[in-house]
């Protein structure tokens, strides 16, 4: 849920998504929360682009516009067998925030400005799905605005490993039937210049209706970390609506 599959989107299709973020921190009870509606396009089975937007008061008394961003993958590995299948992707992301530079845990999601590159493996067998990400990022902090940003890393390896699991249905035979499945990621950050680190626990629920219908709801707790964060514990809850065939050409349609 809160790291990319290797796998993409269906094809031809467009989605939008709106996610809500609450961060729960150690050394105040400010309660904070930040919004970010994103737009998915599945141009192909191998390339899909995300473009989002951040709105949060986690800088400011009050709710503001904070950064925008952009994110592309492209699946250029796949072995698929009946009921599981093997695929790799590669992507990049680049972002550009208004907040200043105030956080160990430097990060594209409306923290920092900066870009970011990795890949990805994802393992399908039945009902679960494995699949690992590993990738450089690099923020920006020479802006004047910045503070405190000799006591960060401003470059880190990022890493995660998770799980999924197909719940409910218990069998498949219609694909309006409603699907629920059960998330558990490990989310790891090694900063280069100051050896600052964290390691997050993520489990998280999902809810698929009419297989086009998302409702996500999970959490982010740190299991360790040296790291000043906006919060220790992060709560999530999004929701999704994909449109399949919105982006395929109306004279192949019927191909």
């Amino acid at each position: 849920m809160f790291s990319e599959p290797a796998s993409n989107m269906p094809a031809h299709s467009l989605s939008a998504k709106l996610t809500y973020r609450t961060p729960v921190s150690k050394y105040n009870n400010d309660y904070r929360q930040r919004y970010t509606p994103e737009v998915m396009f599945g141009f192909s089975k191998h390339v899909m682009v995300h473009v989002s937007s951040s709105f949060s008061d986690f800088y400011t008394p009050q709710m503001r516009w904070e950064s925008v961003k952009t994110y592309v993958k492209y699946r250029f590995y796949s072995v698929d067998e009946v009921h599981r299948h093997f695929r790799m992707a590669g992507f990049a992301e680049a972002a550009y925030s208004r907040s200043p530079f105030t956080y160990g845990d430097i990060n594209l999601d409306g923290d920092n400005s900066g870009a970011q590159a990795g890949i990805i493996a994802t393992q399908l067998v039945s009902k679960l799905a494995i699949s690992g990400t590993a990738s450089i990022l690099k923020v920006f902090a020479n802006r004047n605005e910045h503070v405190n940003q000799l006591d960060h890393s401003v470059t880190a390896f990022y890493y995660s490993v998770s799980a999924g699991y197909l719940l409910l249905p218990f069998n498949y035979s219609d694909y309006r039937q409603t699907n629920l499945n059960l998330y558990i990621e490990t989310i790891g950050m090694k900063g280069f210049e100051k050896g600052d680190y964290m390691l997050d626990i993520a489990p998280a629920i999902q809810l698929i209706f009419n297989s086009n219908f998302k409702i996500n709801l999970g959490a982010r707790l740190q299991a360790t970390g040296n790291m000043i964060r906006p919060g220790e514990k992060n709560y999530f809850v999004s929701i999704e609506r994909t449109f399949l065939g919105a982006l395929r050409h109306k004279s192949n349609k019927h191909l």
